[in-house]
């Protein structure tokens, strides 16, 4: 994949060295295409669960057991728990894959400037998964994946001979598929929220035409999705003791968060486009 991104960047470079001689084309008018590339989202922000054991909607309460001690004083760790201890640790992320998207979109040229809309749709799979390990012990695990994306962005940029180069953003919307587990046996984990991700996406690129129709180039694309309303509570069961460090605060049990909302990650493109 990085090769073909290679390839793509070098032609683009030699296409631009060249533009100065080229004959300038029109821009104006429908297009369809699609794009393979590498999506990236390896950064890591050290994120924990939160939680409101007081059900007053704000998080970040410590959840004390009977005797006073802070029952998640074992940590948190990225990724999905290996065993229910914290010594166990945790497996890593899938935090890279290959993304395939479509595209349509309409460009309009007015002298050497170029606006217009695309509207694009993408596969991809990206995880992040953050886990909290109790003295108990026991492990409790948020994994929410990114399967894929629908974009709506405005693009304006500058044209010379047959190249393009452009800036682009707009709305985004991912399809994330949310989970939780655990260890915990004795108290009940009713689910809420989830659903779609909705942000914004943000970038650059190069566009050259080969011929009249046939365009190929590169983009690089940030996105930010906003993923804030999944969560659970620890609940009674029906039969947890009164003393369950969840429930004592209030007996009707202790929510649980995620603490932190985003899911970004960043693209490489390899484009090719054909033009009406």
């Amino acid at each position: 994949m990085k090769n073909i991104l290679l390839a793509a960047a070098a032609l683009s470079a030699v296409s631009f060295a060249s533009s100065a001689s080229a004959q300038a084309t029109d821009w104006t008018g429908a297009y369809v295409g699609a794009s393979v590339g590498y999506a990236d989202r390896s950064e890591s922000k050290g994120e924990t669960i939160g939680f409101d054991t007081n059900l007053d909607g704000t998080f970040g309460d410590t959840v004390r057991n009977a005797a006073g001690a802070d029952a998640f004083s074992t940590g948190f760790c990225p990724g999905s728990f290996n065993t229910n201890a914290a010594p166990g640790g945790c497996r890593n992320d899938d935090k890279t894959d290959v993304e395939v998207s479509l595209r349509g979109g309409y460009d309009y040229q007015f002298g050497q400037f170029v606006v217009g809309g695309v509207v694009e749709y993408s596969r991809l799979e990206l995880q992040d998964a953050v886990t909290a390990f109790s003295i108990t012990p026991a492990a409790y695990n948020f994994t929410r994946k990114l399967t894929d994306l629908w974009a709506v962005r405005a693009r304006g940029g500058y044209a010379f001979g047959d190249s393009l180069i452009y800036a682009t953003g707009g709305y985004a919307v991912g399809n994330m598929k949310h989970s939780f587990t655990t260890t915990n046996t004795v108290n009940a984990f009713p689910l809420r929220g989830g659903g779609d991700a909705k942000g914004y996406q943000l970038g650059v690129g190069f566009e050259h035409k080969l011929t009249d129709n046939i365009s190929i180039g590169a983009e690089f694309l940030r996105t930010s999705l906003d993923d804030d309303d999944f969560g659970t509570r620890a609940a009674n069961n029906g039969t947890t003791a009164a003393t369950n460090p969840f429930l004592l605060v209030n007996p009707q049990g202790t929510d649980f968060l995620r603490t932190d909302d985003d899911f970004e990650f960043n693209s490489f493109k390899a484009t090719v486009s054909y033009r009406f």
